[in-house]
């Protein structure tokens, strides 16, 4: 006998948060499925903090810099730990940012860097999200993925440089060293 999974829409999902069925429970629709989300060691969730609170220092009046928040992606609705989406902040009152909405996003990777470059990666490509950042904690690197194409980014760079300039405003210079915690 064939088992078939039941996928969950983004609808369904949400009815499972109103009616309290997911209370207490850490997860993400990813794909149609429930998916749990790893709990965050201290170095990770402090990375993230202060990575938020620098873009949102730097991209003042330019982007709304969210911590955690969940986007809206087909039938995934993932909570990247960053995402740089458009202004007025206003208009995620009554949804999530959808792709159409997003500058970036940003994963901080430790024990989930897998999942970040696989999983994560094919979804955000997926949805046709311009640029993709993985922060490696393990490696203290930035890696940069560009162009959505074919469910994946043709572009992967492992950035080297001081400065990267995001895609969306390539006026403004982002220093690397303030996405780790260490520096």
């Amino acid at each position: 006998m064939m088992k078939t999974l039941v996928r969950w829409t983004v609808d369904d999902y949400h009815e499972m948060i109103r009616a309290n069925i997911l209370a207490n429970r850490k997860c993400e629709l990813i794909n149609g499925e429930i998916v749990a989300v790893s709990p965050e060691l201290p170095q990770h969730y402090s990375t993230v903090k202060r990575g938020t609170s620098y873009l949102t220092n730097l991209l003042q009046d330019k982007a709304d810099v969210r911590f955690n928040g969940p986007v809206t992606l087909g039938n995934s609705e993932p909570e990247p730990d960053i995402a740089i989406v458009k202004l007025p902040d206003t208009q995620y009152s009554l949804h999530h940012p959808y792709p159409e909405d997003i500058y970036w996003l940003i994963e901080v990777a430790n024990t989930s860097f897998d999942y970040d470059v696989s999983t994560k990666k094919k979804i955000y490509a997926e949805a046709k999200i311009p640029e993709y950042w993985v922060v490696n904690l393990n490696k203290a690197e930035l890696m940069v993925f560009h162009e959505p194409m074919d469910n994946d980014y043709s572009s992967k760079i492992v950035w080297n440089s001081n400065i990267i300039n995001p895609l969306a405003f390539p006026d403004v210079g982002v220093v690397v060293k303030n996405l780790f915690i260490d520096n």
